[in-house]
């Protein structure tokens, strides 16, 4: 089976697939899973009537078409089609997602609803605070307003809320999958009984809402195990278990005293899977899947990965553990049978497939931890930094249907980045802590970007940590080492006391380089 881009067009029985016995998925048009890409309207009006003449629009581009063919690379199918795009969210991913279409030949202009101090300084976008992303009406009155022919929705929460449903049906070309597709991230449990059915390999598991049927079952497994909140809890809600007693604190904490509301009113308890843990992404356009390249997370907070897990404290990109074998053995026992499953349950996947990969240490196969419905943070740093095609043309042709006639092109470079966080994350921690030098660090050299996850500015102009997450410095180099002294450079320079971050990301590539070299 090919590994460049796998369908699954011509094995889909839609008409004839039985539903899920608990009716997860409920009827819908068409036209929320099929995303038709309409006349774009590219230039970009003077006035707006919602906010007004000060808006300024940054990176108002015009290129000719020699010069968009040159900065493709060859990698995508050139068209002379322009785009505007506007990206939604605020944190560091989509401060990479800006800076990756900033930087497309066939975008106009980028801007970033609600954004972030630092995305907005930097210029890879046009920061619109008070767009109210909740509100499906703002978001597509803006569109309209301004022309935006793609619709790039990072975090997972307005996805599983179903702000790409309306958009879609608005006919705006929107890069994310619908609230029944999202519900691949939306619960574990919908992900686990889409994996019994089409035979995904998956941890085994069983879900609770009974504490004490939950410690029940915890008693019978032993430790070490994992227990899981079944919805969305901002990258806190897994527990991974190595006694009993942490294992009954964890449930008691989301079924008893609700830690993390409703997304906890339902646990799944699952084996513990020993070995390497890897990110997987692909682009998915309901029926084809193009797989990207690997990178690798760091969840833990501390150095030799102790403590509590994060959303990510560092990534590297590629994962060296990720061989081509590897590859072709998660598109087709994992992916691919998920893309057909979605598409045979009526749900068609549009989007970005992130999966959580666990590469057992006694048999060496991938198994499916669980499933993103949106780039990785901070993985999509890595990535976006590495890319060299056309990340406009190649969102706009998973929009249309047409991965099948995509190939991407990569930068050779190793790509790491280390997150600094503000002390007390993933816990509790304070805020409005002036940060200095960003700008300094940034120049310490070309291969160096540092984005923005979680700044804001003070009266005085300054950066201030506004997150638990605040900066990812990411760099580039020839091998782990050099991308990783530039990125440790960098951090050097930044000068925030009240910060901290790990001194040993990218060690895993650096242990198999040696393991390689010997």
């Amino acid at each position: 089976m090919a590994c460049a881009a796998s369908s699954v067009k011509d094995s889909l029985n839609v008409g004839g697939a039985k539903a899920f016995s608990n009716n997860l998925f409920r009827d819908y048009l068409k036209s929320s899973v099929s995303y038709p890409v309409s006349e774009i309207s590219s230039p970009i009006r003077a006035q707006h009537v919602a906010y007004g003449s000060n808006l300024i629009v940054r990176g108002s581009k015009s290129r000719d078409f020699s010069s968009k063919l040159a900065s493709t690379n060859g990698s995508s199918k050139v068209s002379e089609e322009r785009v505007t795009v506007l990206v939604i969210g605020g944190g560091g991913r989509e401060h990479a997602l800006c800076y990756a279409l900033e930087r497309s030949p066939s975008c106009d202009a980028v801007f970033c609803a609600p954004g972030n101090s630092g995305i907005a300084q930097s210029g890879d976008a046009t920061c619109i605070p008070d767009l109210d992303i909740s509100n499906s009406d703002a978001v597509i009155s803006f569109c309209r307003n301004w022309g935006v022919g793609l619709v790039v929705v990072g975090p997972e929460a307005p996805l599983v809320a179903g702000l790409a449903n309306e958009l879609v049906k608005a006919g705006i070309p929107t890069f994310g999958p619908s609230s029944e597709a999202a519900a691949l991230e939306g619960s574990k449990d919908f992900m686990k009984k889409l994996c019994d059915k089409y035979h995904i390999p998956t941890a085994k598991y069983q879900t609770f809402t009974d504490p004490s049927d939950a410690k029940k079952y915890v008693e019978e497994q032993g430790a070490p195990i994992v227990v899981k909140a079944d919805g969305l809890a901002a990258g806190k809600g897994v527990v991974v278990a190595m006694t009993l007693e942490k294992a009954f604190e964890a449930i008691d904490s989301m079924l008893v005293e609700g830690s993390f509301g409703s997304a906890g009113s339902r646990v799944i308890i699952e084996e513990y899977l020993e070995g390497e843990e890897v990110s997987f992404f692909a682009l998915v356009d309901g029926e084809t899947a193009l797989p990207l390249e690997s990178a690798q997370d760091h969840k833990r907070v501390g150095d030799g990965d102790v403590g509590p897990n994060t959303g990510g404290m560092g990534a590297y990109s590629p994962a060296p553990i990720v061989t081509e074998k590897l590859k072709c053995k998660v598109m087709e026992s994992i992916i691919v049978p998920t893309v057909k499953g979605m598409a045979a349950e009526g749900c068609k996947f549009v989007g970005v497939l992130y999966a959580g990969i666990m590469i057992e240490k006694k048999s060496g196969l991938p198994k499916l931890i669980e499933y993103n419905v949106r780039f990785g943070d901070p993985e999509c740093q890595v990535l976006m930094m590495r890319l060299q095609s056309d990340l406009a043309q190649v969102l706009l042709a998973a929009c249309r249907g047409e991965l099948g006639s995509v190939s991407l092109t990569w930068s050779p470079e190793l790509a790491t980045v280390v997150v600094m966080a503000s002390e007390g994350y993933p816990g509790v921690y304070k805020k409005g802590t002036v940060i200095k030098n960003i700008d300094e660090a940034e120049q310490v050299s070309p291969a160096v970007k540092i984005f923005h996850a979680g700044t804001a500015l003070d009266r005085d102009g300054n950066f201030v940590a506004a997150g638990g997450r605040v900066l990812g410095v990411t760099a580039k180099g020839k091998d782990i080492e050099e991308a990783r002294a530039k990125a440790y450079d960098a951090l050097d320079v930044v000068d925030w006391p009240e910060g901290f971050f790990r001194h040993d990301i990218g060690w895993r590539a650096q242990k198999y380089r040696r393991m390689v070299a010997h």
